[in-house]
């Protein structure tokens, strides 16, 4: 025998609201009208009226006070004899309304059926709920309080809520209903609300810097026949038009360095990318990165470029380049100012100068012993790791906590990536350094950036070591990209190129902890597995 299972449409809460909803139209009320036109927003109602003299209840009655036209969602409601009060809420401010027996009508469309017809002050008392959008006109006024407040004169139902609102008092503070359910986070919760529009704010704030220093946004394929630019597992997916399998791309790179063999100079991109990876504080399959690159840059304007536009959008969106207090590994305290110019170290003076470790007197076993015995690295990492992977690792394990302040981390091992140029110092190209650095705040990584690799045949080289790490079971391996290198081949011209993981921006500027505090819909398992 099959249950049965219960959906919302079964819950006492919405056959009740929809028993309402019948005797609304009933009454000739349209519950979902086409348009709510000439209305102003809540926000800019508060900023204009802050000071009203004379403004009182019998001066609102008698209609002498500034008339307004706003709309918004019921969130509380109280009825008080002949008034009721209702806040009505829309993009995170709120407004105090009054509806009045004698003088709020709601607006009818003539069409009733019902055999005993309500009166309008019953329509709006008996039959809103909290959660129903309504638009409201009438004239202001400010309580005995000091509260303004909308006396209000002709009230327009414009979608009546059929499910109620999460508790006011509760809000919505279960993380993983908050993540599942965004629209009600966003409805209970005005700091979620800022911080989602703080993001578009830097979102518009670092395209206006790209653009005012002459680059150009453009676009790129999500779906790709072959993947590449960083070292991570795709996730795959079939094209049945070409009946050929496709990847979701994990980087932006390797198209945008077929533009700038095209001819554009200076592009950058935003959007989404996908890896197959773990979920964790700073890490989510689905995010959004920004990649750009420069023609005829190199590592060290970038530093310059980078540090001055996440300085720009602070001081834009945040009025203030300091961004808090944190305490280090060692319990000092530390203050986080984006201002620039920032720290530039490399990777090897990091660890002497963090970790007190001196790696080029350290042979590779001693490294590797080290990691084990001294960190709680994955020993299987550790096991026929290159060289510099394992400087890396010492890095990653116990360098990175002291990187509160913006650092950019110079100069890294060429195992770390194939895609960038080796270092111009001689003893540094012997060493197999490249000319890569990585900003770290707040401990976490936020950029990336290189001195491109434009030598196509060097290129191939690195792709086909790939690729031969990729055919021995390392599923994060790069593979070999024939087009791209071939495109190199026509001449790519020298250039900077970086990575900015957006999300992360955005963690650092709302103070959020996790990733899924700034993604509207962070990937969540199935409630039904």
């Amino acid at each position: 025998m099959t249950v049965k299972q219960e959906t919302y449409r079964d819950s006492t809460d919405y056959q009740t609201r929809l028993s309402k909803l019948s005797d609304l139209e009933e009454q000739g009320v349209d519950p979902y009208p086409h348009v709510f036109e000439e209305m102003e927003g809540i926000g800019a109602i508060g900023q204009r009226f802050t000071d009203l003299k004379d403004a009182d209840y019998a001066g609102a009655m008698e209609g002498t006070t500034p008339r307004v036209r706003t709309a918004g969602r019921v969130i509380l409601f109280r009825a008080m004899g002949k008034n009721c009060f209702a806040t009505i809420q829309h993009h995170g401010k709120s407004l105090q309304i009054l509806c009045n027996r004698d003088t709020s009508a709601i607006v009818r469309s003539g069409d009733t059926t019902a055999s005993e017809s309500l009166t309008d002050f019953k329509c709006i008392e008996k039959k809103l709920d909290l959660g129903d959008y309504i638009g409201v006109e009438g004239n202001l006024f400010f309580t005995q309080k000091g509260e303004l407040t909308l006396f209000v004169k002709e009230l327009t139902l414009l979608s009546k809520a059929l499910l109620p609102l999460p508790d006011k008092h509760n809000k919505l503070s279960d993380k993983e209903a908050r993540y599942r359910k965004r629209h009600l986070d966003l409805i209970s919760n005005h700091e979620v609300f800022d911080t989602f529009l703080l993001r578009s704010r830097v979102l518009r704030e670092v395209r206006n810097y790209f653009e005012d220093h002459q680059f150009v946004e453009v676009e790129t394929p999500v779906l790709q026949q072959n993947y590449g630019g960083a070292n991570a597992r795709p996730f795959t997916t079939h094209l049945n038009a070409l009946n050929q399998d496709m990847f979701l791309r994990i980087s932006l790179e390797l198209p945008l360095k077929k533009l700038l063999v095209g001819g554009f100079d200076r592009i950058f991109e935003i959007g989404k990318v996908f890896r197959n990876e773990g979920i964790d504080k700073t890490h989510n399959p689905e995010f959004t990165m920004l990649e750009s690159y420069a023609a005829f840059w190199d590592y060290h304007q970038l530093m310059e470029f980078t540090e001055n536009l996440i300085a720009t959008v602070a001081q834009n969106v945040l009025g203030t380049t300091v961004i808090g207090q944190m305490t280090n590994p060692d319990g000092v305290e530390v203050t986080v100012d984006l201002k620039a110019p920032w720290k530039r170290i490399s990777m090897k003076d990091s660890i002497r100068e963090y970790a007190k470790l001196d790696v080029d007197g350290m042979s590779d076993e001693q490294m590797a012993h080290y990691l084990i015995e001294q960190t709680e690295i994955n020993p299987n990492k550790t096991k026929g790791a290159p060289r510099g992977m394992l400087i890396s690792y010492l890095f990653e394990e116990l360098v990175e906590p002291y990187l509160l302040e913006p650092h950019h981390i110079t100069d890294h091992p060429l195992e770390t990536t194939p895609l960038c140029k080796l270092h111009r110092d001689k003893e540094l190209r012997a060493e197999k350094i490249i000319e890569r650095f990585e900003t770290f705040v707040c401990g976490n990584e936020l950029i990336n950036a290189y001195s491109e690799l434009n030598d196509s045949v060097q290129q191939y080289e690195l792709l086909a070591s790939q690729e031969r790490l990729k055919q021995g079971g390392d599923d994060e391996a790069c593979p070999m990209d024939e087009e791209f290198v071939e495109a190199m081949a026509h001449g790519m011209p020298p250039a900077g190129g970086v990575g900015i993981g957006i999300d992360r921006l955005i963690m650092l500027l709302s103070h959020s902890p996790t990733i899924r505090e700034v993604i509207f819909f962070p990937l969540m398992k199935r409630e039904d597995q």
